[in-house]
This record gives C-alpha cells, structure tokens and sequence, in this order.
C-alpha cells in the first residue's frame, strides 16, 4: 500500500460539513466521487479536522492508501501524487480544491497523527463589507472591550473541561482539550477586523464558535471575565453563550511531528 496525503482547500458555505452523510452535499462524499474516477475504486480517507457545516478550510489535511499490488486496478497503480492533484482538480466541483498531494510515510493517519489544529474565527467591527460579508460575523454596537478580549483568550490556553462549549447532545465522553494558543489580532490588512486565533490539541464540535460567542458577550459588557473563566472549569453548556455562525470560521493550520 502506498500512503497519501492531500492538501485540500474548501468553502464551506454549500457543504453539510466534511462528514460523508446519505443525500447530503459533503465535502468527503465529493472527493471520494472523484477519488473513486480517478483510482477506479472508492477509497477510505481520514481528515484532520471533521468541520461542521458552512465550516471553510484553507489548510484541511486527508490521508488515503492506494494499493500497490499484482491485483491492482490500472487506474490506481503506481500514482504520480502531482498527477492526482491535477487529475482531482479536474473532476472536483469549484468550491472544493486539492492545494498539494504527496506520498506519506507509511500509516500515516491524518487525524491520529495531528499535534494540533488551528482555526481563525473573523469578526467585522467596522461598517458593512459586501465583499466580505461570506466571511466575517459583523459587530454593530457599541465597540468591543478589547482587554476584556484579550483576557478572556489567555484564560483559554492550557487544559481545560469544555463541557460549557460543544452540545449537550453529545456524542463526546471527555471533555478536556488542551488549547496550545488563543488570541485575538487585527485581521491584517483589514483594521476593521479582529480574529480569533485558537490552535488545541484537538476540538469538540462547536468548541469555537461557543468560544467565540461567549467571548463577545463579554466584550459587550454582558458578563465578566471572570464569569468566563468559571466555564472553564465544567460548567454546563446552558452557563455558556450562544454558538457564533459557522461561515466566518476557517480551519487554517493541521501542524505533524516533523
């Protein structure tokens, strides 16, 4: 068996989540249509991140193996990696896109092998911005506390029960994530933007977005800091504040050991 990794790039917007699902529009279900072209068999993959609906990617990591031997289909025999990043790219739908594709080593699982996943969650503090609307969750209001921002991100970091922040219809059974980092910055040329940058171990479902909308209740003044920090500790999800919209959040880093 030969060991792949794809690099895959996606919005999210027209997608029912990565998760392959019956008669729903995933980003897993097309890839795996093309896979199944391109190889003449359908494949099983693994991916860093399982996003969520109307969830982009911009550095989404999927692992697959090809078999090498005597009984292999000809279309799946010897692949030139650069040749199937072509080859997929030229079957996927436009809002899907393999970035890079590459021999892996062997096993090379891209959930179970994954350090950490890092995604940006976008928020817009100044006036509309048509072209940015798709992306960016907008604040009206009065302005955010930004100290209050800060606070909250650095209570974020270390290892934590999230309970507060994912369902409670969950199929989750541990709730303790470590987070690596958490903050907010100016969303670069954009001064009218602040992003959230939180890089964990790994997620529960909707992790961010809660996060996310917990935060901005405090920078609104509708609760402390330190009513925050007390979620940290297994608060029940009713404690915390409402999920964020799920289009202004990108999955942008998967790091590996090196």
């Amino acid at each position: 068996m030969t060991a792949l990794r794809l690099d895959i790039e996606y919005d999210g917007a027209h997608f029912a989540g990565w998760a392959e699902q019956p008669d729903q529009r995933t980003i897993e279900g097309v890839l795996r249509d093309a896979l199944e072209v391109v190889l003449g068999r359908r494949p099983e993959v693994r991916v860093a991140g399982r996003t969520d609906a109307g969830v982009h990617a911009t550095a989404q990591v999927v692992s697959l193996s090809v078999p090498d031997g005597p009984d292999t289909p000809p279309q799946a025999a010897a692949v030139d990696p650069d040749r199937l990043r072509r080859s997929l790219n030229g079957l996927l739908p436009d809002d899907v896109a393999v970035r890079a594709a590459s021999e892996a080593p062997d096993a090379f699982d891209a959930r179970a092998d994954a350090l950490s996943r890092a995604y940006d969650y976008r928020v817009l503090v100044g006036p509309p911005s048509p072209l940015r609307r798709d992306r960016t969750l907008r604040h009206t209001g009065a302005p955010l506390d930004r100290a209050a921002l800060d606070a909250c991100a650095r209570a974020t970091v270390g290892q934590h029960d999230f309970t507060a922040f994912t369902p409670s219809d969950t199929q989750h059974v541990f709730f303790e994530r470590t987070v690596i980092d958490c903050a907010w910055r100016e969303g670069g040329d954009h001064r009218d933007e602040l992003v959230l940058r939180v890089e964990a171990n790994a997620f529960l479902r909707h992790m961010v977005r809660v996060l996310v909308g917990t935060m901005l209740e405090v920078g609104r003044g509708v609760r402390t800091v330190d009513s925050y920090v007390a979620l940290l500790d297994g608060a029940p999800r009713s404690a915390a504040g409402p999920t964020a919209p799920a289009h202004a959040l990108t999955l942008v880093a998967v790091r590996y050991p090196e």
